[in-house]
């Protein structure tokens, strides 16, 4: 399989871990090179549930490295929580399939605290964020204040940039009205936390290429989704890290020219989480999957938002990430309806839009322009290949595949590992 980058598709929530875990049999290494503890997978084995928040999921498959690396942005506390949770499920973690990146940046209760006074402050302007204080870290860390993991490793050393940070964070919390730091609390727990973690943090950059000199093939796992990009997303209503294909490169310290394959993970219909535009949501399309028991935030309980699929949103993906083939999740979610749309072009001002605008404002007033194809109107989840997918249901991907420019290469039919079909180009052409 070489070495492949798994990137969202849209606007994150497009059920990666589940495709990750079904990959990660076939790689190994799994390494996670952005976002923090504000992503969340979720892979069900057997009957057994595993929420997934910094950790790659390939911790779930023996025999397997997992990396954190330095682009990932670290709660510590919140680390070995993770840690003790799996544990506590059988899971074993150490040293020997864990790596953190001495130079990933810390996320401190003050980023926490700071996140969520800066959406109150805004009011209805507020983008909508997990309040894990992401953002403030990694506005830290452009700034060049930021407290890094192996910092946390030197105690003398983590109390001094510690103790650097502690006049402004003050000042700024006061502004804020929010409550002041425990400074010597958070030091201890940190410290405490920081010994838990010390035989696992290691220079994960030579690390990761002595693998790769060792012939061994990586599977590089992204959070969140293309259009929560920094950069490529609905800015501002985006996350604070490179989401696309990019950032695996950046975020891990491998070059661009040892990688080899660019897989996009999507959803049947779209959903998103938190403010912006959304120009296929649809409450009824929203009403049907949460009666259902679906789209809610791991992390959060939020109810997702949710719409058509928009066939422009995931051809600009294609475009900006490289996307050479996709897996497709939760196609039993559009099991029950008897037509289903697919947004193929937007509308601004009665001319046509074939590309998603930059300017959020733009986007925002973008209205869909649909196709409708037949509904299947019977259950996928029993799928074993894709030959026993409802013609329909294979008709609605290959649809989706040609109007977005990608191939098709994995269907999910249900949250379980076992539900995950296979397809490769012979058997899309021969349906």
């Amino acid at each position: 399989m070489a070495n492949t980058v798994l990137v969202g598709a849209q606007w994150g929530d497009e059920g990666k871990g589940k495709v990750i875990d079904y990959l990660t049999d076939r790689v190994d290494v799994v390494v996670r090179s952005q976002g923090g503890n504000n992503a969340g997978h979720t892979v069900v084995v057997g009957d057994v549930k595993y929420i997934l928040r910094l950790i790659p999921s390939g911790i779930l498959r023996p025999g397997k490295l997992c990396v954190i690396g330095n682009g990932v942005v670290v709660d510590p506390i919140s680390l070995c929580e993770e840690i003790g949770e799996l544990k506590s499920q059988g899971v074993e973690i150490s040293k020997e399939n864990l790596l953190i990146s001495e130079a990933a940046h810390l996320v401190f209760p003050y980023h926490k605290l700071i996140d969520e006074y800066r959406e109150l402050a805004v009011g209805p302007n507020k983008i909508g964020t997990t309040k894990r204080g992401i953002g403030p870290a990694y506005g830290d860390k452009i700034a060049r204040v930021g407290i890094r993991l192996g910092d946390l490793l030197v105690p003398d050393r983590f109390k001094d940039r510690l103790d650097s940070r502690r006049q402004e964070v003050d000042w700024l919390l006061q502004q804020y009205g929010a409550k002041p730091i425990d400074w010597r609390e958070l030091t201890r727990q940190y410290l405490v936390a920081g010994e838990q973690l010390k035989e696992m943090v290691t220079n994960t950059v030579l690390e990761l290429h002595g693998l790769m000199q060792e012939g061994k093939e990586i599977l590089f796992e992204g959070a969140q989704g293309t259009f929560l990009d920094i950069d490529h997303g609905t800015y501002p209503y985006v996350t604070s890290s490179n989401t696309t294909a990019g950032g695996a490169c950046t975020g891990a310290g491998v070059p661009p020219t040892r990688i080899d394959r660019v897989v996009g993970a999507m959803k049947a219909y779209t959903t998103r989480v938190g403010e912006g535009p959304f120009p296929t949501e649809d409450q009824g399309i929203s009403d049907m999957l949460h009666a259902m028991g679906r789209e809610f935030g791991v992390n959060t309980g939020r109810e997702r938002r949710c719409g058509w699929f928009d066939a422009v949103a995931t051809r600009f993906a294609v475009i900006v990430n490289g996307i050479d083939e996709i897996a497709v999740t939760n196609l039993d979610g559009l099991d029950q309806l008897e037509t289903i749309k697919i947004c193929v072009e937007y509308k601004r001002e009665g001319k046509g839009v074939v590309s998603p605008p930059t300017c959020v404002q733009e986007f925002g007033r973008c209205t869909p322009v649909y196709i409708e194809v037949p509904g299947w109107k019977e259950p996928t989840t029993g799928a074993k290949t894709y030959e026993d997918l409802p013609k329909n249901a294979r008709l609605y991907l290959e649809k989706v595949c040609e109007l977005i420019g990608a191939k098709l290469s994995l269907v999910g039919v249900g949250q379980k590992r076992e539900q995950t079909i296979v397809v490769t180009p012979e058997l899309v052409a021969a349906s």
